[in-house]
Formats: structure tokens, C-alpha cells, sequence
């Protein structure tokens, strides 16, 4: 089962990730500052991310493909890593929609 983690990073906003069960992370958030904002953000990442509309599915300039889940107002509300493959992608989009509605909370 997945999970998010939040964490404090150095600049002292609150960001959290979004993992697997296997550990890996397959989704980032940006910083917010407060943990209230964070926590919100992980709401919308439960609610838009069975919503596939809500992913958008980039490519990088070297190529490399990869994808941002947006908020109903059109926010980026975290993005995955970069892909080798499109295929790979879409394998870490299906991860997000199945990992993210029953994710545990962890502040690490």
C-alpha cells in the first residue's frame, strides 16, 4: 500500500511525496507554507487523481516523458520523475490513481 510522507525541507516549507509499496517515489509535491496547505494538497491529490483529465503527460527537452496531476483550477499539484518510456509513465500515472485515494500519512 502506498503512502504519503511529509517533510521539511531546508528552506523550512512543508512538501510531501507520494509512494509506492514499494518504496519509490511516484509523486512530488512543491513546498508550501504551512502543513495545513500540505495536507490540503494531499486532499487534492486523493480527489483529482482518479480523474485521469487531471494528468498531464509532458515530455522534457532531452525527451524524456513525464507527467504534472493538476487541481480543478488547473495548479500542478505534484509531478512524477522522469520516464525512459511513455509506457513507464503511464505504469507510474496507474500507480498514482491506485496508490492515492487509501494512502496512509506519514511526517518523517
Amino acid at each position: 500500500m502506498g503512502k504519503f510522507e511529509i517533510k521539511t525541507d531546508k528552506a523550512g516549507k512543508f512538501r510531501f511525496n507520494l509512494k509506492a509499496g514499494n518504496g519509490q517515489v511516484i509523486l512530488a509535491s512543491q513546498g508550501y507554507s504551512s502543513k495545513a496547505g500540505c495536507e490540503n494538497g494531499i486532499d487534492s491529490v486523493r480527489k483529482n487523481s482518479q480523474n485521469d483529465a487531471m494528468f498531464e503527460r509532458c515530455t522534457a527537452k532531452d525527451g524524456s516523458p513525464y507527467f504534472n496531476l493538476k487541481s480543478s483550477n488547473g495548479q500542478v499539484i505534484g509531478n512524477s520523475e522522469m520516464y525512459s518510456n511513455n509506457a513507464a509513465m503511464e505504469n507510474g500515472v496507474a500507480s498514482v490513481k491506485k496508490n492515492a485515494p487509501d494512502a496512509k500519512v506519514e511526517e518523517v
